[in-house]
């Protein structure tokens, strides 16, 4: 076993101590584990080069800790400190690593918030609900979330949205430095807007001598990946650095002379739409070349005209002040129609049985009908729609009875809580919630968070199936950390005729921009401005929501 060095004997000290507090332990040997480890960590020797009494007789260390030190050497950990780990979830653990989140808070967080992963704590920030709790604040919450970003971060996956700003600041960089002449393109992952990643490549028109030079005076940092071409050759390199492996494997089969490879076969065409062109193919978007159907598509003409943000008409599932939001309903909607030109905004503010997140009850529902019939006065021909997003309870069924249910113009499904499922579980649950005649729309149907947490499973066939047969609406939930329904199951979910709908789960008005990412996915997932309900003019989903509640009405 390698000897352990000071600061790996310190980091187990400061963790028994952080470990002791959290549970609530002796909170005077705690502050002395502390200190001990500090002193472990400032010693001007290794301590494996000295014994146990030569390491207590030094000042601070003492023999309850010299012994403690030993112990670790030889065993690599203590009894102490593996039971109170044990007794500890997982989640728990890492948020010990975030800088800023020691145990006094990590105990609310833990025992008062019930959130047990970093994911959920990072949620629970962008959704404001870190604030209101004892020794927080919006400062506080906002270093947290920087926090924990930078750890996501450091752990080699990025998120997709996390990237883009400083994917278009390198890019925008190096195009001042390359001049208007010189070719540049976004490539690989990021081109393709993979929800995550591990590096943003952009390939550019440079000779390789120029890479350093360009590298500096762009400021180009990791994870983002310049690569050279020259200028004959950018068009091929931007081909084969853009799409999947398994999409350039299936091109590879569809070589048509002598050469053994794309790079040989595709030699001096000038263009992607040319290099598609000579296999008898239609263009296809980066988004698309993942290895699923795309080539059979781009080969018969099939190939879906894929949604624009422009294509998108109002906003579903957003949140106000009434439960979890930051701004009022009245500057959602204000903001909906004046910055973001949107006919109609969705209001759907969380149940009454998620009491974390200030879930209606049903007198607050009433007070909010009543303000959103003043507000449409106000505000036509801009519409808000009164909506809720109601819990699916454990049983699946809705929260709210039914006389409340059908007051809503329409009704967000989702689950929040008892998320520890297994497949049958999940799936039974959900198609429970599907099939009651109340639910407009199955909101984030897995309840992942992207790097953070993963969803609970669900059978997506017997799941899309159900909204099939029940004309339920699908949600591609737009929070960059959710991107759920998953863009590998949007065609499956067309294909059955199951509209779908580019939701933000905006919790103030700068989440509404969050629709962008939906879309990005969307396309991914081959998703036509037909096939996403938001799409549809005020006239039109005015009409499919009162469809929908009269066929309801005939139900009951």
């Amino acid at each position: 076993m390698d000897q352990m060095d000071n600061k790996q004997i310190s980091a187990a000290f400061e963790q028994l101590a952080q470990l002791m507090e959290l549970h609530g332990q002796n909170a005077f040997r705690a502050k002395a584990l502390a200190a001990a480890a500090y002193k472990i960590n400032k010693l001007p020797f290794p301590a494996s080069s000295k014994s146990e009494d030569e390491l207590s007789s030094f000042p601070g260390i003492g023999a309850s800790t010299a012994k403690k030190i030993k112990l670790l050497e030889q065993t690599g950990s203590l009894p102490e400190l593996e039971e109170l780990r044990a007794a500890t979830p997982d989640g728990i653990l890492q948020m010990l690593q975030v800088k800023g989140l020691g145990p006094k808070k990590i105990l609310i967080i833990w025992k008062e918030l019930g959130l047990e992963t970093l994911g959920e704590v990072y949620y629970a920030c962008n959704e404001n609900r870190l604030i209101d709790a004892k020794g927080f604040g919006l400062k506080t919450q906002e270093q947290i979330r920087q926090a924990i970003e930078f750890t996501f971060a450091s752990a080699g996956w990025v998120r997709y949205a996390s990237m883009e700003p400083e994917a278009h600041r390198a890019y925008d960089a190096l195009k001042t430095q390359l001049g208007p002449d010189r070719l540049i393109s976004f490539t690989g992952a990021f081109r393709r807007k993979n929800e995550v990643l591990k590096e943003v490549g952009i390939l550019i028109e440079a000779t390789q001598p120029e890479m350093d030079q360009l590298t500096a005076k762009a400021n180009i940092q990791p994870p983002i990946q310049l690569i050279a071409a020259d200028r004959t050759g950018f068009y091929q390199q931007l081909f084969l650095t853009s799409g999947s492996e398994d999409h350039l494997l299936q091109m590879a089969q569809l070589l048509k002379g002598p050469s053994t490879t794309l790079q040989d076969e595709i030699q001096g065409l000038d263009s992607e739409e040319a290099i598609y062109r000579h296999f008898g193919l239609k263009y296809i978007a980066p988004e698309l070349r993942e290895g699923l159907d795309e080539i059979d598509q781009a080969r018969q003409h099939t190939l879906p005209i894929l949604i624009e943000e422009k294509d998108l008409k109002g906003t579903l599932h957003n949140h106000s002040t009434y439960s979890d939001g930051v701004h009022t309903l009245e500057e959602m909607a204000l903001y909906c129609r004046d910055q973001l030109g949107l006919e109609y905004l969705g209001i759907s503010d969380h149940s009454r049985t998620a009491v974390y997140a200030g879930g209606l009850t049903i007198e607050e529902v009433h007070q909010q009908w009543e303000e959103i019939d003043r507000l449409n006065r106000q505000l036509a021909p801009f519409h808000i729609f009164k909506g809720i997003e109601s819990d699916i309870l454990s049983d699946g069924s809705l929260d709210y009875p039914d006389e409340i249910l059908e007051g809503f113009d329409f009704v967000v499904a989702s689950i929040h809580s008892n998320l520890k499922m297994d497949l049958d579980r999940a799936t039974e649950r959900l198609i429970r919630a599907i099939e009651n005649p109340y639910t407009t729309m199955l909101g984030h149907p897995t309840g992942r968070l992207l790097l953070a947490r993963e969803g609970y499973p669900i059978d997506h066939k017997k799941v899309i199936d159900a909204c099939a047969a029940n004309q339920v609406v699908i949600e591609i939930n737009a929070n960059p950390l959710r991107l759920d329904l998953d863009w590998r199951w949007h065609r499956y979910a067309v294909s059955k005729g199951v509209m779908l709908s580019v939701n933000p789960d905006a919790h103030r008005t700068s989440g509404l921009h969050d629709m962008h990412y939906g879309v990005l996915v969307a396309r991914k997932g081959g998703v036509e401005a037909k096939d996403c309900l938001n799409t549809l003019t005020l006239k039109e989903i005015t009409a499919y929501f009162s469809e929908k509640k009269q066929k309801t009405n005939l139900q009951q």
